[in-house]
């Protein structure tokens, strides 16, 4: 998993929900919105993905896919029509109380606004049967590494890390990537 700031500049459908949209403070520029995908999200999703050059990018397909099948665990950020970033997850099948986050991607246009931690707080927030974040990330991915500490310390819960994937595990020279593990921020 890697978050990434990306130039993503492919506009989608703008978002219904108000409660959602807000500017930065002292930024009179367009508001922000956080919402669930539709699958005529997808493609925008793999763009700002794509522009990343940071993200291990999956085929078009599967952003269609958790678009359409996992809108409930992922969100999209949009600054007017333009998607700005998203977060990608789902709940794992074996316990429906833990959330893995996938991928978070935001671009350029939207740094400074906290938008993964927000994108991060949309998913979370909607769901209140999830008690547990988990997450795959590199050693050496700092930035990533910052975001679930701050999400982690401003939602008061706890973040460890144990053995996730393994060298070994990945066929193509992949580095390991340990679990993060985020509990108690339901308190």
């Amino acid at each position: 998993m890697t978050i990434s700031d990306t130039p993503s500049t492919n506009p989608t459908s703008r978002s219904t929900s108000p409660a959602a949209a807000d500017t930065a403070p002292g930024d009179d520029s367009t508001p922000l919105t956080i919402r669930p995908p539709t699958v005529d999200d997808g493609g925008a999703m793999w763009r700002v993905a794509r522009d990343s050059g940071s993200l291990d990018l999956n085929s078009s397909y599967s952003y269609l896919l958790l678009a359409g099948h996992f809108s409930d665990t992922c969100r999209i950020a949009l600054l007017g029509d333009d998607v700005v970033g998203f977060v990608s997850g789902y709940r794992l099948p074996s316990d429906p109380s833990r959330y893995f986050l996938w991928q978070v991607a935001v671009d350029e246009r939207a740094r400074g606004r906290r938008v993964a931690g927000r994108l991060i707080d949309a998913v979370i927030d909607d769901q209140p049967e999830i008690t547990s974040l988990v997450t795959t990330v590199t050693e050496d991915n700092q930035a990533s590494r910052r975001v679930f500490r701050r999400w982690s310390d401003d939602r008061g819960a706890t973040l460890d890390e144990v053995p996730g994937f393994e060298a070994h595990h990945f066929p193509d020279g992949h580095e390991a990537e340990p679990l993060l593990v985020i509990e108690g921020f339901r308190n």
